[in-house]
């Protein structure tokens, strides 16, 4: 038995050396099917990894804020039980208190954390920067605060925040320091801060330097600072600045506790905002679910961000869905292809099977020798597509990825300028300014994320690639040995 399972081995090979031509075809197609499948298969892999990837790099992130349906509810109750229209009820928002964001912050899949409170004061040792607004006027000052004389809002925005490094302009790199260190967790209960570049040069201040502030309510006593670091805003700062904002350049980031000293004592302990990074973005959800039964009171509310994410996301589950498709579909069409060259293989090898056939070679293996010769060849070709599929892939899948980014990107922007869309906004500042997305602003901005997908080939992937390999050539022959079992050795023989 073991002689004649060589004796068709042997026929197999001697069968594909003699016949190079035909060898030689069959390797090329085999290898393009193969090369196509391979590709398929390295793009679902990267895409794979490049969410996984994902979760770790664009991050997502969980506010703590004032609850503002709750406060525009609370003011429309009192409007309209109110009978004087000259004493008009006003938003009231409830700053957040900084225990409910300690037992957040202890949640798993939570990181690090921004507190962020935001205010307002008065410049009195030095000059503020002035813009004009094209209408001709500035909005801003010069020392001593703003010309108008308004006593509700100072010429310099104050943004506390724990660290600057977790506020999005630095993360995102709209805004760098360039002189000095920006506010760390160590300056909080200090009188550090953190000035823009072109409001020190100015006033000629560096680090070191000593200014003062004025506050804008209460006492309206003075406060000296001392200037650790020097930071430049991004040029686009100014541009998006409304016509009554002070300049960018007048923003000065400090740590939250002199924020809170400079707005007034009632309001030490507590913030505008808190974010918190979840450090896996898929679990955002779950982190807000368990943050929303931590807090104490209604007039709070938790927003989440992951846009970042879930644009990546939705990106990579697009390629990854085409890679099946093509992964599917080449090995459908491959099979189809195989076997009929195998069926016209055959019909030329009628002779050859019905001498087979009449000595008594058993059709089991005359079909095991068929699949042999393909075997040998497929080992060719899968060397071949080891190599050009990662050349195939790597160019299918920059024009996947990229014509998915495009059309991603023009769907978020198409819904973000549609009428009533929303974003998300802070916690407002008592006494301070309430703008959202000013230059403390914490929450992500949505990223476009500049996805590549690694294409590498992997021991496993050819392990993948030559079981598909074996199913299509295997599948291949049993739809092309119907011939050979329908074969009768002596009408093939006589004719």
């Amino acid at each position: 038995m073991e002689a004649t399972q060589v004796n068709f081995c042997k026929r197999a090979w001697l069968n594909v050396w003699a016949k190079k031509g035909r060898s030689v075809l069959l390797i090329l197609v085999s290898a393009a099917i193969l090369m196509f499948v391979l590709a398929g298969l390295l793009i679902r892999s990267a895409a794979i990894k490049a969410t996984n990837q994902a979760k770790a790099d664009v991050g997502a992130t969980v506010t703590l804020s004032a609850n503002r349906q709750a406060a525009f509810k609370q003011m429309r109750q009192s409007s309209s039980s109110s009978s004087s229209k000259s004493s008009r009820p006003k938003l009231t928002l409830t700053p957040v208190k900084l225990s409910d964001a300690t037992k957040i912050a202890q949640l798993s899949n939570v990181g690090s954390y921004n507190v962020t409170s935001t205010t307002s004061a008065n410049a009195k040792s030095y000059d503020t920067v002035s813009t004009s607004t094209g209408m001709g006027g500035s909005s801003s000052g010069g020392p001593g605060g703003m010309k108008s004389g308004s006593s509700s809002s100072g010429d310099t925005q104050i943004d506390g925040v724990t660290a600057t490094s977790l506020t999005s302009d630095f993360s995102d790199k709209q805004s760098k320091i360039v002189k000095g260190r920006g506010i760390t967790t160590s300056d909080k209960n200090t009188n550090h801060v953190v000035i823009e570049k072109e409001l020190a040069s100015q006033n000629n201040l560096s680090v070191g330097d000593t200014m003062t502030f004025k506050q804008t309510t209460g006492s309206k006593t003075t406060v000296k600072v001392k200037v650790v670091g020097i930071y430049k805003a991004s040029s686009s700062s100014s541009s998006t600045a409304g016509p009554m904002s002070t300049d960018p350049s007048n923003t000065v980031y400090t740590s939250y506790t002199l924020a809170n000293s400079i707005k007034g004592s009632k309001y030490a302990g507590t913030a505008d905002s808190v974010t918190f990074n979840v450090t896996n973005p898929s679990k955002v959800s779950s982190v807000k679910t368990a943050g929303n039964k931590l807090i104490s009171s209604s007039k709070y509310s938790l927003s989440t961000d992951d846009a970042s994410y879930q644009t990546v996301k939705a990106s990579m589950s697009s390629v990854e869905s085409f890679a099946n498709k093509i992964v599917w579909l080449v090995a459908i069409a491959g099979t189809i292809i195989l076997a009929l060259i195998v069926i016209l293989m055959i019909r030329e090898r009628r002779f050859e099977i019905g001498v087979l056939l009449s000595l008594g070679e058993a059709r089991w293996k005359i079909v095991a020798q068929f699949f042999t010769e393909m075997v040998m060849v497929l080992v060719v070709a899968l060397a071949i597509a080891g190599v050009g599929g990662k050349f195939v892939g790597n160019q299918l899948g920059s024009q996947l990825v990229s014509q998915t980014a495009t059309t991603t990107q023009t769907t978020s922007s198409t819904t973000s300028n549609q009428p009533g869309g929303s974003s998300q906004g802070g916690g407002g500042q008592p006494g301070g300014q309430g703008q959202n997305g000013g230059p403390g602003r914490t929450t992500n901005s949505t990223k476009q994320a500049n996805t590549k997908l690694a294409i590498t080939v992997s021991a496993v992937d050819l392990a993948e690639l030559g079981g598909f390999g074996l199913a299509i050539t295997f599948l291949s022959i049993m739809i092309a040995s119907g011939g050979i079992l329908r074969l009768e050795p002596r009408k093939v023989l006589i004719s």
